[in-house]
């Protein structure tokens, strides 16, 4: 029996495209090639280069279709590489709203542009992500058909992200989002130099690379705490689960959430979770139960609730092991990639 390929149409390098194509190959057995743009955003004069790379890229898309004849297209982000897919010509195509809305940023001058584009996506795709239960939200408002949408997140591999006992007499601290302003760095920097100033140890470990990095590198000179912050730069995945089980706290302050990965990482490594107060992270965490929930930039807030936790070990340890349960029942990889695979070959058979 001829093997069924796929084509995707993302940042192929990305850990969570990788997730997603590793466990389509494990589970379902598919042969996967990758397109993605390759001018990198982060320049005035790169993103001119990458709208131009855009607006050609149908062509491209269209090029490598006919030598590689996949049978299905799936796309991330419903506003840029899903819109793609739309246009392919494709006889299956499944796409994936990689944000709450994926109309980012806020008042961008595009955003009329995106929304239509959106439309043009739901309306031609005949499967939707919605990675968790917060997308789905914005997809009803846009009058999708919910009956193409898959609510149900990758899930991660829980046999690499296991549990570990910290006893650790101090905060140890991780953050593992990329070094990029809407992760607000700056604000958990800013409340463990509060931490610092009212003696209280702790160890912060900064994971990943991004734009910010010579910013916060300064930030935590002028805040007097640059010894006690770690900044690991870019590492390679199979290091970030020992990273986590050293630690015993996961930070993550970010302006905007889809479905975290990360949060589900360190939830499975038995890291007590501080996050944003955001439907991203509402979702998956409940204030003083499972973990705590912060307003977006409130650095006092966040020092505050630190201290809170740390003096509370009893409310910790119940909220880690509660955390670990909810990731072997919702998140688990081995699973929910089955799921994932098996709804592709079904959507497959139908449209044969």
């Amino acid at each position: 029996m001829k093997k069924r390929k796929i084509l995707f149409l993302g940042e192929s390098y990305r850990a969570d495209a990788i997730t997603w194509m590793r466990g389509l190959k494990e589970f379902g057995d598919f042969e996967i090639c990758t397109w993605e743009l390759k001018t990198p955003n982060n320049t005035n004069f790169n993103r001119f280069k990458r709208i131009t790379e855009y607006a050609f890229a149908p062509f491209a898309i269209k090029k490598i279709i006919r030598l590689e004849k996949p049978d299905i297209i799936i796309a991330e982000r419903t506003t840029s590489y899903g819109f793609l897919a739309a246009l392919s010509g494709v006889n299956t195509i499944a796409i994936a709203q990689q944000g709450r809305t994926d109309l980012w940023p806020e008042g961008s001058l595009l955003l009329p542009f995106k929304k239509i584009i959106q439309k043009y996506a739901f309306k031609k795709a005949h499967l939707i992500h919605a990675w968790g239960p917060v997308m789905t939200t914005s997809m009803k408002s846009t009058g999708v058909d919910m009956n193409k949408v898959l609510i149900l997140p990758k899930g991660i591999n829980l046999s690499i992200f296991s549990p570990s006992i910290n006893n650790a007499t101090k905060i140890e601290a991780i953050v593992t989002r990329s070094l990029e302003p809407e992760y607000k760095h700056d604000c958990i920097f800013k409340a463990f130099a509060i931490l610092d100033k009212k003696n209280i140890d702790f160890s912060l470990t900064i994971v990943g690379d991004g734009t910010q990095l010579g910013y916060l590198k300064k930030l935590a000179i002028e805040l007097n705490i640059q010894n006690k912050v770690v900044f690991t730069g870019r590492i390679a995945n199979t290091e970030l689960p020992k990273l986590l089980q050293k630690a015993n706290f996961y930070i993550s302050m970010p302006s905007t959430e889809g479905v975290s990965a990360s949060l589900f990482e360190a939830m499975a490594c038995n890291c007590y979770p501080i996050v944003s107060d955001i439907p991203g992270n509402q979702s998956w965490i409940k204030h003083r139960e499972n973990g705590q929930l912060i307003p977006i930039d409130n650095y006092i807030k966040l020092a505050n609730e630190l201290i809170w936790s740390f003096q509370n070990p009893h409310s910790r340890n119940k909220a880690i092991m509660q955390n670990r349960k909810f990731v072997e029942e919702n998140t688990n990889y081995n699973i929910n990639m089955k799921i994932i695979a098996d709804k592709y070959h079904e959507l497959l058979d139908l449209r044969s």
